[in-house]
């Protein structure tokens, strides 16, 4: 049970405990180290003074001054002082305490032992089984006897050896700094291994760390910032690539619906002109009488819708071209300027009543890096829907905008203009405001898609809009340098 509530703790509260309690070892056994080591060293100091007083007793006897003389005439380094003379072989001759009788053989006592085998020795707090009571002993070896003092060891005793609390008191007020700081100090270290924690689990699920607080600024969270910024732009790279694999699905989806759209159209384009044919030649080949006038007349009707179905086919090849062999399409340095002078040129040869007079305003030379065709059969396509359906007199081709990336060119009729409801359609395949009209006048509905599309080519947008005083205004762009496949 006690381990799993260990494991429970947060990551910071374990490594401060684990640091506290190898901090509170290391310090607790210094302080006892010291504690020994400064009893000890007030125990040798203490056993010198009486080794001193020893050491004097024995030359004093040998000398020839007896015990009694000398420890009655000579001044005791502490007030009650047990003295005791013992032979090398153990025997009490003499203490000034007890009487000799009581006493035993004292040659394996601690000190008087130690003393026999290096000279001198000392015991702290061992109990005399002479009288009963503690003593701190110190003997000292002569050459024919040991002297051996003796302090009781009273309360005076014990004060004067016991270590000084000054020394505890400063390691343990070392020991709670240690401490507070081992706490801030883990508390901040596990913190970032918590969060590290919490990363490394939602990276795990592929989920997205929005933790706003940074990391600290040290080397750990510094290694943790750069990981989690490397795990966002991963994250960032994938979701890139799914937006872009969808838009792509999307794209090659819409590409399909586009083509069937186109296919069904073409279908539906091609049954009027090939039924239309098919009705004339069998009535020219039924054998029935008709007149020079009236077959002459079926004759013109096959090639008008020949010719439908001619232009037709021509301008969805080239749409196709267009979307599905971009890359291919070649690229020229084309002279915008010379393609409206040969639009001028081709509508001063239509017929007087059908004519249509052209206002340019065209002030600089505009070159464009580009297909001379395609470019060509936006000024065609609109100057053809002009005549067609506009039901106006004049063109206008203005340069609104021109600088060595791009140019903006405005193409305008005085028309009857549209239906605002219609504008945004216009651009669309196969649509027709008046369907009956417009294959009457043989247009295959591509025109204005064709446009949009050979301005799309070269980088650019196209707009319609309805002229304040009637007609149609187009507005586009060709960028001069473009690169689709970029």
């Amino acid at each position: 049970m006690a381990m799993v509530s260990v494991t429970k703790l947060s990551y910071h509260k374990r490594l401060f405990v684990l640091l506290l309690a190898f901090s509170w070892t290391i310090i607790l056994c210094s302080i006892g180290f010291q504690y020994l080591r400064e009893k000890q060293y007030k125990s040798e100091f203490l056993s010198a003074e009486l080794q001193l007083y020893n050491r004097l007793l024995l030359d004093a006897v040998e000398d020839g001054v007896s015990y009694e003389e000398f420890i009655g005439s000579y001044e005791k380094p502490f007030d009650d002082l047990r003295i005791s003379i013992i032979t090398l072989s153990g025997a009490v001759v003499y203490d000034n305490m007890l009487s000799l009788d009581s006493l035993d053989n004292h040659r394996h006592r601690p000190e008087v032992a130690e003393a026999l085998k290096k000279g001198s020795g000392y015991h702290i707090g061992r109990q005399s089984s002479s009288d009963g009571r503690e003593y701190f002993y110190s003997a000292t070896r002569g050459d024919r006897v040991v002297v051996r003092t003796a302090i009781p060891y009273s309360a005076s005793l014990r004060e004067l050896l016991k270590a000084e609390w000054d020394y505890l008191g400063v390691m343990l007020a070392i020991s709670l700094t240690v401490s507070i700081l081992a706490y801030f100090a883990t508390r901040r270290l596990g913190k970032t291994i918590e969060r590290l924690n919490r990363f490394a689990a939602k990276a795990k699920r592929g989920e997205s760390f929005n933790e706003a607080e940074p990391f600290p600024n040290d080397e750990l969270g510094s290694i943790s910032n750069h990981i989690v910024q490397l795990y966002a732009q991963w994250q960032q790279t994938i979701k890139d690539r799914d937006i872009a694999h969808e838009a792509a699905m999307r794209e090659e989806q819409e590409k399909i619906r586009i083509k069937r759209q186109l296919t069904n159209n073409i279908n539906h384009e091609l049954k009027t002109p090939v039924a239309s044919i098919q009705v004339c030649l069998e009535t020219l080949l039924s054998g029935i009488n008709l007149s020079e006038e009236k077959r002459q007349e079926l004759i013109e009707r096959c090639y008008t819708n020949n010719e439908r179905l001619r232009r037709l086919l021509g301008d969805v090849s080239l749409i196709t071209r267009m979307e599905d062999g971009s890359q291919l399409i070649g690229k020229e340095s084309v002279n915008i300027n010379h393609i409206i002078d040969e639009i001028a040129d081709e509508l001063e040869i239509m017929p007087e009543e059908e004519r249509f007079t052209l206002h340019t305003d065209f002030p600089d030379e505009v070159i464009v890096e580009g297909n001379l065709s395609l470019i060509g059969s936006i000024f065609r396509n609109l100057t053809e829907n002009t005549i067609d359906y506009s039901g106006g007199k004049n063109i206008y081709i203005s340069l609104v905008e021109n600088d060595d990336k791009m140019c903006r060119i405005r193409f305008e009729d005085d028309g009857c203009g549209v239906e605002e409801i219609q504008l945004p359609r216009l651009f669309e395949r196969f649509y027709r405001i008046d369907k009956g009209r417009s294959r009457r006048m043989g247009g295959t509905g591509l025109g204005l898609a064709i446009v949009k599309h050979a301005v799309q080519f070269h980088g650019g947008t196209i707009t319609v809009t309805n002229r304040p005083n009637g007609g149609l205004r187009f507005d586009f762009t060709l960028h001069k340098h473009y690169n689709k496949d970029k």
